[in-house]
């Protein structure tokens, strides 16, 4: 609780002191910055915005304070961000249901867990059959029973771990879509007080004078709107996704419980052989 409390009171002091950074030198740092590492296609907008105003988005965060434009700009980065991780996101599971399809027919094809080479399969797969190789080299000897009711346990396991790591880029998009919509609303709550104190200060309530401050307020909520309503659809989408993965790893448990279960009875009734032969050589 101290800290909670050291921390907002070092926060709330600090703001009006970055926020009283002069617009038009924080104007000359962003254009510098860009010019150096995106070129002119972008420095020179932004420089003539500058100068000449207006009323376009880029020309509303050009004449923004630096406590708007940090906002603007965090939560237009969160928005490049969010897409990205949607994408690879989406390249990931493409590749990893490929993989999963593919041992999967191979799995199906063989029939058996026994022989099987461990580069044969890939993904969760591999993981289910070496596992399923090693309990069964482990449980020699024992009831079968027993081994299926362990393997069931280590498949459970390595089920969820998988759709667990596939899952875990979605918290981000997830983190954007419920916090973008209040980030913006703190930039516009900011801007429209910046807007209140220059009325005070020019004693006018003329509207070409707070227009121009509340607008660039607004801004903040729109961009952050923008960032957070696609986050959300892609979240909800990378869930679909993920799930219909799960599922086929779901799938792929079960066939190797069917192998395993298969070349368990196949192992007693070899071993039913065995004796059956050993008895008649030994009445004969």
């Amino acid at each position: 609780m101290k800290f909670a409390a050291v921390l907002t009171t070092a926060i709330m002091t600090a703001l009006p002191q970055v926020a009283a950074a002069d617009t038009a030198s924080v104007n000359v740092a962003l254009i510098n910055f860009a010019d150096q590492w995106i070129g002119p296609a972008l420095s020179e907008p932004m420089r003539d915005a500058a100068q000449g105003g207006g009323h376009s988005p880029l020309a509303m965060f050009m004449g923004a304070d630096i406590v708007v434009k940090s906002v603007m700009f965090g939560l237009a980065l969160a928005s490049v961000l969010g897409w990205a991780v949607w994408a690879g996101k989406m390249l990931q599971v493409y590749v990893a249901n490929n993989r999963l399809r593919r041992s999967y027919r191979q799995l199906a094809r063989a029939g058996t867990l026994t022989g099987a080479h461990p580069k044969t399969y890939s993904g969760p797969v591999r993981v289910m059959v070496d596992a399923a190789q090693a309990e069964i080299e482990i449980s020699s000897g024992l009831g079968k029973d027993g081994v299926k009711e362990r393997m069931a346990s280590e498949l459970s396991r390595i089920e969820a771990g998988a759709a667990r790591s596939m899952q875990s880029g979605a918290i981000v998009l997830g983190s954007i879509g419920s916090t973008a919509p209040f980030i913006g609303l703190f930039g516009t709550v900011w801007g429209i007080m910046n807007s209140f104190i220059g009325i005070a200060e020019s004693g006018t309530t003329s509207l070409s004078v707070v227009a121009p401050g509340i607008a660039e307020a607004l801004l903040a909520t729109a961009i952050g709107l923008v960032a957070a309503i696609p986050a959300v659809l892609l979240y909800n989408h990378i869930t679909r996704v993920v799930s219909g993965y799960r599922a086929r790893i779901g799938d792929a448990a079960a066939l190797v419980e069917r192998c395993l279960s298969r070349d368990l009875d196949r192992r007693a009734a070899e071993a039913v052989t065995a004796r059956t032969t050993l008895r008649n050589l030994a009445a004969e």
